[in-house]
């Protein structure tokens, strides 16, 4: 039994989505509430890795300041190395810690996007390799029916099944032969007679050859003719029920692309493809302000700034090469535009009280060795400063006898 993206799409995803297309019928509506729901079931891990990451951004410089000490005091000594990072890590928390609520919620989210992109909301392909030999070698193996994946297809807004395309004596053919490849549920049931019951459904598959159109042809009705020896590969299509459905400006939910074959512009795709990007550039220039630091920007700053703004352009640039249907890109916009609005309450939380306190200490730090440095002349030490004085001669004038004899009459009179 699958337990995977598969099992989360058709147990979960795809019965909230017809709950809420129950309530109201729009394949739009639903969704834009089954992102929300979705997005709301696992904000608590993306919280928890947005705080991580801002907290490991604001306390990085001082955590390698301190791994730096550590290795340098003991490396001699690597166990007791070992053991005061360990304390760092504990204090400051580990950089990896972020990264395990993104981990959780990714299966999730793959989910959603496999349900969104499968039906109602897109065509659905099936491929089978088929491979054509000569009559004396096909008598030498044992016949083995072959089916693809079976996959889930919408006859009706409330009716849903997994079908597969299944040719019942195998996809190995001897030259002439003609064999039928039929669409069955997991019971057996064709897609024909349950098609019977929809009348307002059109599901009739759509046959085409991928590789090797020289060895095999095939009609409408899905029937194979082995034409000559060698291997093939052809696809069948299934349209969405929803796939030509529109919302707001959106005209077809299935639509893929930019552009038509005509060579007409889908301009809702590319709306939402730019608002895509616009979300994303908002989205990340928040978490780059929440965690901007005082001073000059480091060499790994300027590059992390650089990415920021280089990303949104990439990630735009890739859906218009690669293609998504318009449900997909209207989900991602939502989610985005969910992730910024989160991003910006949670940029705005005081932080932790220890990494506070530490960032505190070191503010206070780095303001006593301005002080200090404040008062300290530009050149360093202060420089004593000499002044040349020129002598000048002085004239000695001689003494005069009878003058000292006054003075010092004057002073024994006294």
């Amino acid at each position: 039994m699958d337990f995977g993206i598969g099992f989360l799409s058709n147990n979960v995803m795809l019965p909230i989505l017809d709950f809420f297309y129950g309530l109201v019928p729009s394949y739009g509506l639903a969704i834009v509430a089954l992102t929300l729901v979705v997005r709301t079931a696992v904000f608590p891990l993306s919280a928890g890795s947005i705080r991580s990451a801002r907290r490991m951004k604001v306390v990085n410089p001082l955590m390698q300041e301190r791994q730096k000490e550590v290795k340098e005091r003991y490396k001699d000594d690597p166990t007791k190395q070992q053991e005061e990072l360990g304390k760092i890590f504990k204090e400051f928390g580990n950089p990896l810690a972020g990264c395990l609520p993104v981990l959780f919620q990714m299966p999730i989210l793959f989910a959603l996007f496999a349900t969104l992109r499968g039906s109602p909301f897109s065509d659905i392909n099936y491929t089978a390799n088929v491979q054509v030999l000569p009559q004396d070698k096909i008598e030498q193996l044992q016949p083995v029916a072959f089916a693809t994946k079976p996959q889930n297809i919408y006859f009706s807004d409330d009716h849903h099944t997994k079908i597969a395309a299944v040719i019942p004596s195998g996809n190995r053919l001897a030259v002439g032969d003609k064999v039928a490849i039929e669409f069955k549920t997991l019971e057996g049931e064709s897609l024909t007679e349950l098609v019977a019951n929809y009348k307002d459904a059109d599901l009739t598959p759509q046959w085409s050859i991928t590789k090797g159109d020289e060895v095999i042809s095939i009609s409408p009705d899905g029937t194979i003719t082995a034409l000559q020896p060698g291997d093939a590969t052809l696809q069948g299509t299934v349209p969405g029920l929803a796939a030509n459905r529109g919302f707001l400006f959106i005209k077809a939910l299935g639509r893929v692309g930019a552009t038509n074959p005509d060579g007409s512009i889908n301009w809702d795709i590319i709306a939402m493809v730019a608002a895509f990007g616009v979300s994303l550039f908002a989205s990340q220039q928040l978490t780059s302000q929440g965690n901007k630091t005082e001073g000059e920007p480091t060499a790994q700053q300027a590059q992390q700034e650089t990415i920021t703004k280089v990303t949104p352009v990439l990630f735009s640039g890739m859906f218009l090469f690669f293609p998504l249907p318009a449900g997909v890109l209207m989900y991602m916009v939502i989610a985005n535009i969910f992730q910024t609005v989160q991003t910006f309450f949670l940029m705005r939380e005081p932080l932790p009280d220890n990494i506070q306190k530490l960032l505190d200490d070191q503010t206070r730090k780095e303001d006593a060795a301005v002080n200090r440095m404040a008062f300290e002349p530009k050149g360093g030490k202060a420089k004593m400063k000499t002044v040349d004085v020129e002598a000048t001669p002085v004239k000695s004038t001689p003494a005069n006898p009878k003058a000292i004899v006054k003075k010092r009459t004057k002073k024994r009179n006294k």
